[in-house]
Formats: structure tokens, sequence, C-alpha cells
């Protein structure tokens, strides 16, 4: 009977703590709805008001994208909204395929003319006979004296199965030649070797006598691990001992492809983790099945590398799976989703949760982080080299004339990749014994703060294919 007296006032006094409780939760409630409801009539006014009385007429619709941008605009430097008009182009960054003639124009600067910087192998373009060097005259009928890549662009790209006519004027001729070539469905390979082979495909073992491979991986896209994972299958048919990853100036892409990568490496434990304010915390395991090991391994990176490339370069580094050679990186540890708008006509790139390395170590940068504050990911001791603006600039002419499918061409052996060089010294040591394999190496100190010299790269150069200060511009068609 006590026991039963105890329960009943003991349920008395929690409905009467919970009564004014729940009608203070209410209150707030409906507060928090009356704040909402003024901040919508706000907007709908002021919406009205320049509508209305603006000195001319102006597009409801120009009206709504830019008052979307503004929201936007306040959260961070990674969400956007994304346009009907330019969610194509999008998808087509995400997809790395689009419907076109397969090459890489730009504008020559010593003759202002649209320039063909390489076709694509196998691809229309490639087929119909354009080489590095043509000058595209015409399209459809147009010249394209004057034109602008974008307009050049808008003009090649077009469905796959349509005709697109052109003249070219041939590297060393005069002449411009009438052309007809049939788009198909262009796939950009973000897997590459160092230089072309005869057949025209990739040349992955760049030392062939220490059967060294050297992968450089540009964007982490749809098709990213299956790519790499033939890359590595034809180095491993040629006896590959070692391995290079080249993640320099890659600005991330698919988590899904940096998670399925990373798992290529590593036989298990955690590859990453994400938490989120309105998502479920979620974390990729790695699985044995389909693992590359029992070779050294190391990443290069660079202060352009960003988001899935630390993803990756942080996994095989906690997993002392790989050297980490280079400099510090970007410094991105969040994570957007792409929410589709309109039913699919337009989107919003949206930041809804943060990433962490295995570790558990912080590698986003967030706005007044100090060079001395732990984020990004750094190379490992003995292997920091971090290369000046002037540096940079001579790498990426370096890389660009050896990316050019141009058989007849003199490749310039003389240059000095310096952070490559390191990058060698390390898995030659690791094979000849001077010099343990990351995964053979025990953690002996904890990961030491970067020098203060480490200087933080410009603010949206991130999403930048190639160093800031190089002006070149290029378009793949």
């Amino acid at each position: 009977m006590q026991k039963f007296r105890l329960i009943s006032s003991l349920l008395i006094l929690i409905l009467m703590i919970s009564a004014p409780l729940s009608q203070s939760i209410c209150a707030d409630e409906k507060e928090k709805d009356d704040d909402y409801y003024q901040m919508m009539k706000l907007f709908a006014d002021t919406y009205e008001q320049i509508e209305r009385n603006y000195v001319k007429d102006i597009d409801r619709r120009i009206l709504l994208e830019a008052a979307i941008r503004g929201m936007v605009q306040e959260l961070d430097q990674y969400s956007n909204y994304i346009s009907p008009k330019d969610l194509s182009r999008f998808n087509q960054v995400v997809e790395q395929e689009f419907g076109g003639i397969g090459i890489q124009v730009h504008i020559d600067e010593n003759n202002d003319r649209l320039t063909v910087m390489t076709p694509l192998p196998g691809t229309p373009a490639y087929k119909a006979g354009i080489r590095a060097g043509d000058i595209i005259d015409a399209i459809e009928g147009k010249s394209t004296k004057g034109f602008t890549l974008p307009q050049a662009i808008k003009f090649l790209k077009g469905r796959a199965g349509e005709k697109v006519s052109m003249s070219v004027i041939h590297k060393g001729t005069k002449e411009a030649k009438p052309l007809t070539i049939q788009r198909e469905l262009i796939h950009v390979a973000t897997v590459l070797g160092d230089t072309y082979k005869s057949d025209d495909s990739w040349n992955y073992m760049l030392n062939d006598k220490d059967k060294i491979g050297y992968i450089r991986l540009t964007h982490f896209s749809r098709h990213s691990s299956e790519e790499l994972q033939e890359a590595i299958d034809d180095l491993k048919k040629q006896g590959m001992k070692g391995l290079v990853l080249d993640l320099r100036f890659n600005p991330g892409g698919l988590l899904s492809q940096a998670t399925e990568i990373s798992d290529m490496f590593i036989e298990s434990g955690k590859i990453v983790s994400t938490k989120g304010r309105n998502s479920r915390n979620r974390k990729w395991e790695a699985t044995k099945e389909g693992t590359y090991s029992g070779f050294p391994m190391a990443i290069i990176v660079n202060r352009y590398s960003a988001s899935a490339s630390e993803i990756v370069s942080a996994c095989l580094q906690d997993h002392k799976r790989a050297i980490i050679v280079g400099e510090r990186t970007w410094g991105k540890g969040s994570v957007q989703n792409v929410i589709e708008l309109e039913e699919g006509d337009s989107a919003l790139k949206l930041t809804t949760a943060s990433y962490h390395r295995p570790s558990g170590k912080n590698i986003h940068r967030f706005p007044g982080s100090k060079d001395t504050d732990v984020w990004g990911v750094t190379p490992d001791e003995n292997y920091r080299l971090r290369l000046t603006d002037d540096e940079l600039e001579a790498l990426g002419v370096y890389r660009r004339k050896r990316d050019i499918l141009d058989h007849s061409a003199k490749l310039d052996e003389e240059f000095k990749d310096k952070q490559l060089e390191l990058a060698l010294k390390y898995i030659k040591d690791s094979l000849s014994g001077k010099t343990k394999p990351a995964d053979k190496e025990e953690a002996k100190n904890p990961e030491k703060k970067p020098d203060a010299k480490e200087a933080k790269p410009a603010k949206k150069a991130a999403s930048l294919p190639q160093p800031a200060k190089d002006k070149l511009v290029i378009k793949t068609t």
C-alpha cells in the first residue's frame, strides 16, 4: 500500500512539473513559429516591393535565384545553388562524361586562335585526324576568330550521335580543311600515367628497372576506382614492386570513390567517419577482399590536394600503409550532399556533415585557423617538401607537355620534379632495405604540428586543377 502511494505521489509530482514544462515548450515553439512567419513576411514584402516598384522590369526568376544564392553564401564556401543552366555542367564534372568530340582546347596566346591542346585517345576527334597544335578555324560555318572558350565549348559539345562540322588548319599547314565529326559520349579519364605509350595508352611504369609504378589521379569521379584498379592490375602484370600515387592538384570529388580507393590498399579498420547535425553518423570500414598489399607505397600531395584526396592520404597514413610526401594539404573536411530541387531541374549543394580521419584528428581548416593548428594532411617527417609558386608553375608546364598525345614531340627530360624524386627515393630505399616500408614501421611519435612556414593556400584555390598563378585555361569538349 505504501509502495502504491509512493508511485502515485511520484506520478502526481511528474505531472505537476511536466505541465508547466510542456506549456513552456509550446510557448517556445509558438515564439519560433511567429519569428519564422515574420521573417518569411519580410522576405515576401521585400520581393514584392522590388518586383512592383523597381525602376525597370526585372525577371522574377532572377530575383529568386539571387535570394537563394544570398542565403547559401552565408553558410560556407563549399555550399552553393546550382541553377538549371549550370546543372548539366555540374553533372559533367562529377561524372566526367559528356557529349562531344574529345579534345582539349585553349586560346593560343601567340595568335589568339582556338587551338587544340591535345585530342583524347580513341575519341571521334582523334579518329578524324585532329592533333595537338591544330587550329579550329570555323565551327558550323562560323569563324572562331574572337571566340571565347565558353563560346567554343557551346558549339563543340552536344548530344551523342549528332554531327558537328568544322574547318581545321593542321599544325604546319596554312589551308583550312573541312571536317564533319559525329559526337559521342566522351569519358574523361581521371587515372593517368607519366606519358603515352606507342599504342596511345598510358604508361604507368615510371621506373622499369626497379619496377616502380606511377599513377596520377586527377579527380574522384564515378569511375575512378575502376580506372585505378585496371591501372594497378596492369602494373602487377609487369611485376610492379612499388607504387607512387600522385594526388597533387586533385580537388576531390565523390566520397564513395574515396572510400573505395582507400579500401583497395588496407585490409581492415576504419577508413573515414562522418558526423552531421541532422544526419546519422556513419563510418566506413575496410575489407580484406581485393586488397593490394605487399609493396611500398608513397602518396604525393600539395596545397591544392583537397577533400577526397585528404580522405585517401589520411587513411593510408594513419594505417601506416603509405608515406605521405610533399606539402600540407588544403584542409577541407566537410561533406556536401546534392539535393534535387524543382523535380531535378536545379539543385542545392549543401554541407551536411564533417568527416574525420581514422585517428580522429581534424582535417577541416576552419575560418581563422592558424598554421600551427591541426588541419589538413601533413606529410611524414623527412618527406616534407614545399614548392614555391614559380616551381609549381614550372611543374604545371612540364606536366601539360607530357600529357599531349603527340608521339613526334620531344619530351623534356631535364626538368626535376623534386617531390616525385623524394617519393621515388622512399620506394627505392624501402625495396633495398634502407628504410622500413610504412606498413612495417611502428608509429614512434604522434603526428607533429606543421612548421609555421607551411603557409596557407589562397582562399579560392582548392577548386583549381592548376596553380592559381598559371594563366593558361584549357577546356575539354
